[in-house]
This record gives structure tokens, C-alpha cells and sequence, in this order.
């Protein structure tokens, strides 16, 4: 099956304006995870969808294709399912632009998932590490069942503890990438609004859950790091140091 990475990359971003240009180490993110998603899927898979035409011009001189969409989706899926009618492969896997940590083997291991089971969305977790607090609204919690179906996702940390001796130290957390179809990211956009659940957590993917969809979750490579905020920063460059001896 035919697959390729899509990387929603919003410039008018609520919380963290031009957000996907600032740059971590002298590069813009955008490029940090453009060019891992190429370790995954070939550079020539690799695709940003994007409003904005600044982002366009950087990862355009960089060697990277862009695609156009417009202002008005209502979230990353959204865009992702507008750049899916621009281009036809059976697996179409979303990478955040604000995962500038994550693993190629992952991205490998989504499409792996997908391909073997095209009827589930696939989404990835890790577990929440030292130095992040699971009670920050910025890290969404997964809970899931035993075999790792999705139940629920949410910005506060769950599940919850009636007593609390059995507290785990640690949570899963929701790592952003997913494999879809072009099905699914019909029936997502075509939904039309942001529904009741994902509307109150803020969280795209609970949109699936409106919509009756089974999410299998996979265990990711630990380490991941978002950059929701400008304080996301400096912790993120720390790691990247680390992670590549810079």
C-alpha cells in the first residue's frame, strides 16, 4: 500500500503565532520534522500543508512539497483531509509540525499498523517521562483499554484513582502521529463542525470517537516532546542536543 506523511502546519496559530518557522538550533522546526518524516517515507512522500505562504517559501527552498489549504479548517485533520483530495496514496499519516523529536521508526511503525488493519485509525502513545507533569492541559492523556483500543482522551490526568496507593508514577500521553484513509478523512471533514466531546478537550481525534470510529493506539519510542508554547522551547533544543551530540 501507498503511503506518505502530511504535515499540517498552521502559521496563525492561537497560542504560539508562526509557531511551525521558529527555530529550534537555527532551524525551523517545520524543516526538524520534515526531514525526519523523510527517514520514514522518502523525501518525495513527504508533503506540508499549510495556509500560509511563508511556510511555503521555507520548506520549498529546502526541497520539500507544500500544499496549499485554506484558512478555514477547523484543525489539523481538517487541513490534512483538504490536502488528501490534492494527492492519491491509500495511507495518509499525520505528523504534527510541532514534533520536532519524533522517531522515523514510529512513523514507519504507523504505516506498518495501518496497512495490516485500514479499517482502525491508528495513533501513537508514549508514557508521560520525568519532568513532565501529567496535570498540564498542554499534554493530552490517553486512556485505553488492555489491547490499546482508544476509550477516551483528555487534558486532565486519566484515568483516575479511587484510592490513591494504586496511583500509577506515570500516564500515557498522546504522541501526534495517526494513520488514516481518505475515507476517514472524508467522513472527519465532512462532519462539519467540532463535535461535543472534542470541542470541550480541545483534542481533534475525540471527533472519531463522535463519529463511531475504532482508534488503536501503539506504544511510541519514549521521548517525545511537543513545542505547544514559546516556554516549550528551550527544553526542546536541549533535547535535540542531546539526541544528535550537538
Amino acid at each position: 500500500m501507498t503511503a506518505c506523511v502530511i504535515i499540517p502546519a498552521r502559521y496563525a496559530s492561537t497560542r504560539y503565532p508562526g509557531k511551525p518557522l521558529v527555530p529550534l538550533l537555527g532551524k525551523p522546526m517545520i524543516l526538524w520534522v520534515a526531514e525526519l518524516s523523510a527517514r520514514a517515507v522518502g523525501q518525495e512522500h513527504v508533503y506540508i500543508a499549510t495556509e500560509d505562504a511563508r511556510i511555503v517559501e521555507v520548506v520549498e527552498a529546502a526541497g520539500f512539497k507544500a500544499l496549499m489549504t485554506s484558512s478555514e479548517a477547523l484543525t489539523g485533520t481538517d487541513r490534512l483531509a483538504e490536502a488528501a483530495q490534492m494527492i492519491d496514496y491509500d495511507i495518509y499519516v499525520n505528523v504534527q509540525g510541532d514534533e520536532p523529536l519524533v522517531n522515523p521508526e514510529d512513523i514507519k511503525r504507523c504505516v506498518e499498523l495501518k496497512a495490516a488493519d485500514p479499517s482502525r485509525i491508528v495513533n501513537g502513545f508514549a508514557w508521560i517521562g520525568e519532568g513532565e507533569d501529567p496535570h498540564s492541559v498542554n499534554i493530552p492523556k490517553v486512556i485505553t483499554t488492555e489491547d490499546n483500543v482508544m476509550v477516551y482522551m483528555s487534558r486532565l490526568a486519566l484515568p483516575g484513582f479511587k484510592d490513591a496507593k494504586y496511583t500509577p508514577e506515570r500516564y500515557k500521553k498522546q504522541v501526534c502521529i495517526y494513520g488514516f484513509t481518505r475515507e476517514e478523512l472524508q467522513a472527519f471533514q465532512g462532519f462539519g463542525r467540532k463535535g461535543t466531546l472534542e470541542k470541550s478537550e480541545d483534542i481533534e481525534i475525540l471527533r472519531f470517537q463522535e463519529l463511531g470510529r475504532r482508534i488503536a493506539m501503539y506504544e511510541t519510542s519514549p521521548g517525545t516532546m511537543a513545542v505547544d508554547v514559546p516556554e516549550d522551547v528551550a527544553p526542546v533544543e536541549a533535547a535535540l542536543k542531546r539526541l544528535w551530540n550537538l
